[in-house]
């Protein structure tokens, strides 16, 4: 899921960009940009930067581990040969 710092930073961004006239409404707007941002991110069915990292080493790992295995059943193969 995306930090709630980044959602802060985008509704900040967002409200930062309205017209004039709307600044009154402030609060109210950044409140709603915040919901809609956090809806939308939800959706997405995001993973933190930590959670991949660690999903990308154990890729590593087992593909260390079947090029291994690959290369022992190779040489078996040409043994029995």
């Amino acid at each position: 899921m995306i930090d709630a710092n980044t959602i802060e930073t985008l509704t900040k961004a967002l409200s930062d960009r309205l017209p004039a006239e709307l600044t009154a409404m402030k609060e109210e707007v950044e409140n709603n940009f915040k919901s809609i941002l956090q809806q939308q991110f939800a959706k997405l069915d995001l993973v933190t930067r930590e959670e991949f990292d660690a999903q990308n080493a154990v890729l590593i790992r087992t593909r260390v581990k079947l090029e291994a295995l690959e290369k022992t059943l190779a040489d078996l193969t040409n043994c029995k040969n």
